[in-house]
């Protein structure tokens, strides 16, 4: 495997150990495992140690453990989320991996500007902590309905955020978790960013869209039809194949893991379809299985 870009997905972290033997057969090569703003009961250590097992027995790797709140307020139901970035950037390398992801959260009801200072504060010190156990930082582009100028989760949904989140915190192990979806919906083209932000994507999600340009352009973007679809890599309107050649030509090493349960046809009965079709189509966009070359 180590010639392949491994294609998995993700997979709530309190629950792997007892989903990923119930889908390693269709395929899956790698696991994302995630948490909503707290790794609440999950022995991480335990866990760990059955997934470790797992993966000896059926060749996957965990390609980075995520925790999914607003570190920045630690409000309500985010109480635990900045001790969780702590538990799993302690706990990675357990895991066999060496990257934490996540959203930065960002000031409540506040832009991406008023934001950054308390993101320097949070992320200026868990980016050390990081560093000093060799673990990278990844945040999702993910707006979670946010835009510049207010929001509840993320402050990396925009180009314009990540030149000053990583200017405001100048260090080699803070990257992105990036997917083209998040950018489609704010009706950017991906690719052109992905080349320009090669160096800074640590992990990609298999997230596509489909943008209706038709309503678009009838209707605008805030009107009462819905103009664009969160999409299971194969339905939407990427192309993955050229999504991978950029990253093999900028050399990424990471893994591919799908997002699913967003899709609007390939969900309920219909979700494993969908990611299953995405993990063959993601697999065939690559090149399918790696042939060496003959001696």
């Amino acid at each position: 495997m180590e010639d392949t870009m491994r294609i998995g997905t993700l997979v709530g972290g309190g629950d792997a150990v007892r989903v990923i033997p119930q889908i390693i057969g269709h395929g899956f090569e790698s696991f994302s495992l995630t948490f909503w703003q707290t790794t609440g009961e999950t022995n991480l250590t335990e866990t760990a140690a059955r997934v470790r097992e797992l993966a000896a027995e059926h060749d996957f790797v965990i390609s980075s453990v995520g925790i999914f709140g607003n570190p920045l307020t630690g409000a309500g139901d985010n109480a635990d989320t900045l001790a969780s970035w702590e538990r799993l950037i302690d706990h990675a390398h357990l895991f066999g991996t060496d990257m934490v992801s996540g959203f930065t959260g960002r000031l409540t009801g506040q832009s991406i500007d008023e934001s950054i200072p308390k993101f320097i504060q949070v992320f200026g010190e868990l980016s050390k902590r990081a560093a000093d156990r060799g673990v990278r930082i990844a945040f999702e582009n993910c707006s979670m309905g946010g835009n510049w100028d207010s929001g509840d989760w993320n402050i990396a949904h925009n180009p314009t955020a990540w030149e000053k989140m990583f200017n405001a915190v100048p260090a080699d192990n803070l990257g992105l978790e990036w997917e083209p979806c998040h950018q489609m919906v704010a009706l950017i083209d991906p690719l052109p960013q992905l080349r320009k932000w090669t160096d800074k994507i640590f992990h990609v999600h298999g997230k596509d869209a489909t943008i209706a340009w038709d309503i678009v352009k009838e209707y605008g973007i805030h009107g009462p039809k819905p103009y664009v679809w969160h999409r299971t890599p194969g339905f939407g309107d990427t192309n993955w194949a050229d999504v991978i050649t950029v990253l093999r030509q900028a050399g990424y090493k990471g893994t591919i893991d799908i997002e699913g349960w967003h899709d609007p046809v390939y969900r309920d009965e219909l979700e494993m379809t969908g990611q299953v079709h995405a993990l063959n189509y993601l697999k065939h966009c690559r090149g399918g299985s790696f042939i060496p070359n003959p001696v």
